[in-house]
């Protein structure tokens, strides 16, 4: 029996191929076919990279035209704060990842290249790194820990002390100093009173939870306040507060000591925090999927972890591309 080896492709011969599949979908030159011809020829390992390439694109397409469409609509924003706004070649440039998904998305995901981080960071003061928790000291010596993939800008001036979360969530152990203290989120603030807390942005708002003292939240400048005390939480977005609630406080904040706690929480929702500490992208493909309820503490310093463990529960399929994109359906 005759045996055939099968040559593997290296991870540059895998871009390689990315690149001539992103050619030759968009309307090639004679000159680009032949130069093709010779490279598919030059090594095994390049017909293998193809066809893995070709399996590749069918997969990401759908999740790589969102994260173009995502990542177009970041790029406007940080031109807008530079105030050189090129609104069509945002356009274009939308059009050109969705069009070379394979190849622009997978050098981006390699290169940590996200704008949508740019924009919260052009103003921030301090930021922290997917995966890493990081403690800061302001200058009263109140302290922030920042959650992972999290970015806050400070302004103490004006007889207040102003902290705004641009991304991402934060813990806050505020030094009393006679000044007010109030972090900014959304459009809603959260007016210390003497405490520890966190505030937390969410999809289309953001929560406050208390582990000790108190805080008045307002859901906007005109809203009315909300007093919070110790081990209650709640969440605001569009002008308006949802009912504050009592909630484990230890268990939501602990994060900060490497935990993931849920309680009959969405998937969804639990890719969204698990997001913060994968370096790359996770891509949750199926609505019914995403509704589906977790319960559980989990490891935040590996998110691979957590998803193989959830994958035993749920059942779902989990695709690793190129160690940088996961893809869940």
């Amino acid at each position: 029996m005759k045996t055939i080896e099968c040559t593997l492709p290296t991870p540059a011969q895998e871009q390689q191929a990315l690149a001539w599949l992103s050619v030759l979908h968009d309307q090639p030159s004679s000159g680009d076919q032949a130069t093709f011809s010779q490279w598919l020829k030059a090594d095994p390992a390049h017909g293998e990279a193809y066809a893995r390439a070709q399996v590749l694109w069918e997969l990401s397409e759908v999740p790589a035209r969102t994260l173009a469409d995502e990542d177009a609509f970041a790029l406007q924003g940080y031109l807008n704060a530079i105030n050189r706004s090129r609104r069509s070649n945002v356009r274009r440039w939308s059009g050109a990842l969705a069009m070379a998904a394979c190849l622009l998305l997978m050098i981006s995901l390699g290169s940590g290249w996200q704008p949508s981080r740019w924009v919260d960071d052009l103003g921030a003061d301090y930021v922290s790194a997917p995966g890493e928790i990081r403690t800061v000291t302001l200058a009263d010596q109140s302290q922030v820990t920042l959650d992972a993939d999290s970015a806050i800008a400070v302004d103490f001036s004006g007889g207040e002390r102003h902290v705004q979360v641009r991304r991402g969530a934060g813990f806050f152990r505020v030094t009393h100093t006679g000044e007010p203290f109030v972090v900014d989120a959304e459009k809603g603030q959260a007016r210390v009173l003497g405490t520890q807390f966190e505030v937390r942005l969410l999809p289309h708002g953001a929560q406050v939870t208390v582990l000790s003292g108190r805080v008045g939240v307002t859901a906007d400048k005109n809203a009315a306040q909300h007093i919070l005390t110790a081990g209650q939480q709640v969440a605001y977005g569009n002008g308006s507060a949802e009912k504050r609630h009592a909630v484990d406080s230890e268990a939501q904040l602990a994060w900060r000591q490497g935990w993931l706690n849920y309680y009959k929480a969405t998937l969804a929702d639990v890719v969204e925090d698990l997001r913060r500490y994968y370096p790359g992208r996770i891509v949750l493909l199926d609505d019914e999927l995403a509704k589906r309820r977790v319960s559980g503490s989990f490891p935040s310093e590996d998110p691979q972890a957590v998803l193989n463990s959830l994958q035993g529960v749920l059942g779902f399929e989990q695709h690793q591309i190129l160690g940088h994109l996961i893809i869940l359906r």
